[in-house]
C-alpha cells in the first residue's frame, strides 16, 4: 500500500528535469502539477527562469499539461499567458485527470511523466494511473490549509522510505 506514495524519481526542482533525459526514456509529454512545483503557491505567473523551461520542453518536441487541484481562475490565470493547457479542480489523486491530460496531448501513459511536490496528490495519482512518477521540493517553505495537514502525514511517509532505504531524500 505505501508503494503507491513511492514515486519512480526525485529531484531537488523542476530545473533539473531536461528534455534530453526525458526523450532518452521514451517521454514526449509531461504532466505537471503548479502550485508549489512550479511556481510558489502564491505567486500569479510564471518566473522568467520556468518561461525559459516552458520554452525548453517545447523546442524539444515535449508537450506540457498543468493538472492542478485549484480552481480555473488560479489555473487559468498563470497557464493561458503561456498556452499551456490545463485541468483545473483535478480531484488528484483521482488519476481520471492525469488520463484526460495524456489523452489530449495524444499520449500513452507510457510516453508520459508526472511531476508534483506532493506524495499525497500527484505521486498517488500518478502511480495509480501508471504513469512514472517525478517527485520534487516544493518551491516555498508554505502552504495552504489542506496542503499543510498533507505535509505531516507525507514527513511520516518519506520518513518510512528513508528507514527502508527506498528514498534518500533532503527536507
Amino acid at each position: 500500500m505505501l508503494n503507491n506514495f513511492l514515486p519512480d524519481q526525485h529531484v531537488k526542482s523542476i530545473f533539473d528535469i531536461q528534455p534530453e533525459s526525458l526523450k532518452e526514456k521514451g517521454v514526449k509529454g509531461i504532466i505537471t502539477d503548479l502550485d508549489n512545483t512550479l511556481v510558489e503557491w502564491d505567486r500569479p505567473y510564471a518566473t522568467p527562469k520556468l518561461i525559459e523551461w516552458f520554452d525548453n520542453m517545447r523546442k524539444n518536441e515535449i508537450l506540457v499539461t498543468i493538472v492542478s487541484n485549484n480552481n480555473e481562475k488560479r489555473v487559468r490565470s498563470f497557464s493561458d499567458p503561456l498556452q499551456i493547457p490545463f485541468i483545473f479542480q483535478a480531484r488528484k489523486p483521482m488519476s481520471r485527470a492525469f488520463h484526460k491530460a495524456a489523452k489530449q496531448m495524444g499520449l500513452r501513459k507510457e510516453e508520459t511523466v508526472v511531476i508534483g511536490d506532493q506524495l499525497l496528490t500527484d505521486v498517488l495519482g500518478g502511480n495509480r494511473g501508471g504513469f512514472h512518477t517525478i517527485l520534487v521540493v516544493p518551491v516555498a517553505q508554505t502552504d495552504g490549509f489542506v496542503t499543510r495537514f498533507n505535509r505531516k502525514v507525507e514527513r511520516r511517509i518519506l520518513n518510512w522510505f528513508r528507514k527502508q532505504g527506498k528514498l534518500n531524500w533532503e527536507d
